[in-house]
């Protein structure tokens, strides 16, 4: 008995020894405070710039007279004199209808009857209201034109009159110049349905010939006057404003933490026009640069001139990579709560049994090698000696996630340090025991699905009638997709791409009037 009593004696004086030599803290990892680096993301949404048709066969209006020309000139011969052939012989004898092929021999051909009578021609061409239609990229342009002209002092003596209809057609497919000035290649014709003529003396004269050339005059205005047009309706200064805008930081969070989005446009694309009921629609894409920024708003990007029109290869859509990030100081209650409600029972330690332990607030933090610190304040009593030791054990785990999963988890928990000189300390034992390390693995374990879902629905309001000058951007967020988790001095972090279509609507704000 004295020699168990001595033995007994022993362990726990080396027991007391150990815990007097471990209340200190052993060393904590190393602290890191990297922040997160989020990658430049290349985004693309639509700019539809609209015009009226309306609007555009207003100018037309406006700018092509409804009296298209005039004619008022004098005709030496306005009607040819009246002629016909008189045969008094015939080469030989014939009679009737086969005198016909018999030469004549005394006569005059084509012999004048009535002389050529002089007129003077006055007329007027005018044009209805111009029509403009659509479908796809070709604009569809109607015209009448009407026309009544008057043959005066017919031989001095008579005057007629008559009237003449004809309608222009024209197809107009409209372009744009590498500088963003608009074009027109238009392919026009027209067609008299009743030809400008007058009866005189019962014969019909026409006058298309004369007319004509007038008209063309005035279709070559039309081809010419329609890119200027379109250049009022849609002025440059349209596209420089909706490209200088786009160099901009929007607000994505406000707090918890706060989160910004910088744009940086790339490339403006002009994606052709397209008629939409009575709209004229110029469709671009804006090509933009897309980073994201945890914590105070980011300076704007130096904006730059509108470049040339281009080209962009690649389906449209909008995306973002933005930020979840647990926050350690999150983290820690709930890992304490954990811990203490599995010390409500004596833990089982391997090789030393059961254990009453109890454990303080513990300590989560980013440190070396893309691990997580985890600092455990533990007081440990054995059941089977009964002096108390108390220490504070630093592990290291690894956060990670399974691929395109929202769920986080740390694995591969480490002693951090050397174990060696902690050999037999209780606390030691306790923080390495299967339990506790099953304990702290589930605590922090973070399922982030709601957390993305929110965010999503703070991206898609924040980016919903957004208004940038005289334009407003609409984005809808579609899907998410879920990067590798990484420890930073903030916060687990968890980046997340978020993508959609968004596009870049001309919207003029209505100022009031003082």
């Amino acid at each position: 008995m004295r020699n168990g009593k001595g033995i007994k004696a022993g362990l726990i004086a080396v027991l007391a020894l150990l815990a007097a030599c471990n209340r200190g803290d052993p060393g904590a990892p190393p602290r890191v405070e990297e922040s997160a680096e989020v990658p430049v993301v290349t985004s693309r949404v639509v700019v539809p710039v609209k015009a009226s048709l309306s609007d555009l066969e207003a100018e037309l209006n406006r700018e092509i007279p409804a009296t298209l020309y005039s004619i008022d000139q004098q005709e030496k011969v306005c009607v040819p004199p009246a002629r016909i052939t008189v045969c008094l012989k015939h080469e030989r004898p014939c009679k009737g209808e086969e005198c016909r092929d018999v030469p004549c021999k005394v006569g005059r051909k084509n012999a004048a009857i009535t002389p050529s009578m002089s007129c003077r021609i006055v007329g007027t061409v005018t044009r209805g209201p111009i029509r403009l239609s659509g479908n796809g990229d070709m604009i569809h342009l109607r015209m009448p034109v009407s026309g009544h002209v008057e043959a005066r002092d017919v031989g001095r003596v008579l005057s007629e009159s008559a009237d003449a209809d004809a309608e222009v057609r024209a197809n107009i497919r409209l372009g744009m110049t590498p500088d963003w000035q608009p074009t027109a290649k238009v392919t026009i014709d027209y067609d008299w349905t009743k030809k400008p003529g007058i009866e005189l003396l019962g014969r019909r004269f026409t006058f298309a010939g004369r007319a004509d050339p007038e008209l063309h005059k005035v279709i070559e205005r039309l081809e010419a006057s329609i890119p200027g047009h379109l250049r009022k309706l849609q002025p440059r200064a349209q596209l420089e404003q909706a490209w200088a805008k786009g160099f901009t930081s929007l607000e994505l969070n406000a707090k918890n933490p706060p989160v910004w989005m910088r744009l940086t446009p790339k490339q403006l694309s002009y994606g052709g026009y397209h008629v939409n009921a009575r709209d004229l629609v110029l469709r671009l894409e804006l090509e933009s640069g897309v980073e994201t920024f945890v914590g105070n708003r980011p300076p704007d990007p130096i904006a730059t001139p509108l470049p040339p029109s281009g080209r962009i290869d690649g389906p449209t859509g909008f995306r973002v990579i933005a930020p979840v990030i647990a926050d350690y100081a999150q983290l820690e209650p709930v890992l304490e709560k954990a811990l203490t409600r599995l010390a409500a029972k004596p833990i089982p330690v391997p090789a030393i049994g059961d254990v009453k332990a109890g454990f303080g607030p513990p300590t989560i933090y980013a440190t070396e090698g893309g691990r997580l610190a985890i600092g455990l304040p533990i007081e440990a009593q054995s059941a089977k000696f009964g002096v108390p030791t108390k220490g504070k054990v630093w592990l290291t785990g690894v956060p990670w996630n399974e691929p395109s999963s929202p769920v986080v988890k740390v694995r591969d928990l480490q002693v951090a340090g050397s174990a060696d000189r902690m050999a037999g300390n209780l606390v030691l034992a306790v923080a390495q025991s299967p339990a506790v390390i099953a304990e702290i693995e589930t605590a922090l374990t973070q399922n982030f699905a709601n957390d993305l879902n929110k965010l999503k629905g703070k991206i898609d309001k924040a980016l919903t009638a957004k208004r940038l000058g005289d334009f407003v951007m609409d984005v809808e967020m579609t899907g998410l997709s879920y990067g590798v988790v990484k420890p930073l001095g903030q916060g687990a972090y968890l980046p997340v791409e978020v993508t959609g279509h968004g596009a870049l609507r001309w919207q003029p704000e209505i100022k009031e009037k003082k």
